[in-house]
């Protein structure tokens, strides 16, 4: 018998993976946590049902919301990571000597535990000592929190449950609270293919348009997630995501990559007809 993992992207659409074997499920105050493995796509996270990453195609995800911005500031010091409990993105920060700080805020402690159990692929930095690791609220704990960053990144996920908070302008105005005068915050800003997906990508690219004086979108190619079109926000008090990119600077670190380089990353912001017209329809 063949078993197989099926995503609903819309009510006439669904994506599914095949299945070797389930590795792990559990139930957290906050929502159902699976690990499964795949011959395709190597061990996958679902949580509630829908795809977070894959063994295959996680990095498409990590480097694109944190070398984009780090490109802009190769040299920011204090970074927070809201959500991001598999530790992808904390995986490819602590490769910058530069950071000095990491502080990652993640509601779901059983998320961590999970991950660093079954997909050591990402969680394998999180020990790092410039890695503190919060469980509370990422909403909660911005407010109050004046120019502590040089970067947020918000790795959150879909707009729904646990990570709905995450797309509020309450949300965004604390963060940009959070930021010093020349912080970027990076968040991921959901698919502008189908309807629904766009309507929230639409939502949280006005909220942020609001809270910050500079503010572009940029897209990745992730197979798993819906429609494989990502979105990314970069928005920031100071600098602009490709005029003041610091490519040479950048490209002397010499990090190895498998999807981001600074070519793509100004291409990434040259954004399809139909994704410039809905986000003007909301600037």
């Amino acid at each position: 018998m063949e078993l197989w993992f099926t995503e609903k992207d819309t009510e006439n659409v669904r994506f599914s993976i095949k299945v070797d074997k389930q590795l792990y499920c559990g139930q957290s105050d906050f929502q159902r946590i699976d690990i499964f493995e795949s011959p395709e796509f190597g061990r996958f996270l679902t949580l509630d049902g829908y795809m977070m990453l894959t063994e295959k195609d996680e990095c498409i995800y990590h480097e694109m919301i944190v070398h984009v911005p780090m490109a802009v500031n190769p040299q920011a010091k204090r970074v927070l990571v809201i959500g991001g409990g598999d530790g992808g993105a904390v995986r490819e920060l602590t490769r910058y000597r530069s950071v000095e700080k990491i502080d990652l805020v993640e509601i779901d402690r059983e998320v961590v535990r999970a991950c660093r159990r079954y997909l050591p692929q990402t969680a394998c930095r999180l020990d790092d000592p410039r890695v503190t690791i919060r469980y509370e609220d990422g909403l909660k704990f911005v407010r109050g929190r004046k120019g502590e960053y040089d970067l947020i990144i918000v790795d959150s996920t879909d707009p729904f449950g646990p990570g709905e908070g995450l797309f509020t302008k309450e949300f965004y105005g604390n963060c940009c609270n959070a930021l010093n005068d020349a912080g970027i915050l990076v968040n991921q800003q959901e698919s502008p293919f189908y309807h629904a997906d766009a309507v929230a990508m639409q939502r949280a690219h006005k909220r942020i348009v609001e809270s910050f004086p500079i503010s572009r979108v940029y897209q990745a190619h992730i197979p798993t997630y819906s429609s494989g079109h990502w979105l990314f926000g970069f928005a920031s008090k100071k600098y602009h995501p490709t005029e003041d990119l610091k490519a040479e600077e950048w490209n002397r670190l010499g990090l190895k990559t498998r999807y981001y380089n600074t070519k793509l990353h100004l291409g990434a912001f040259a954004l399809p007809e139909y994704v410039k017209e809905l986000l003007e329809d909301v600037e």
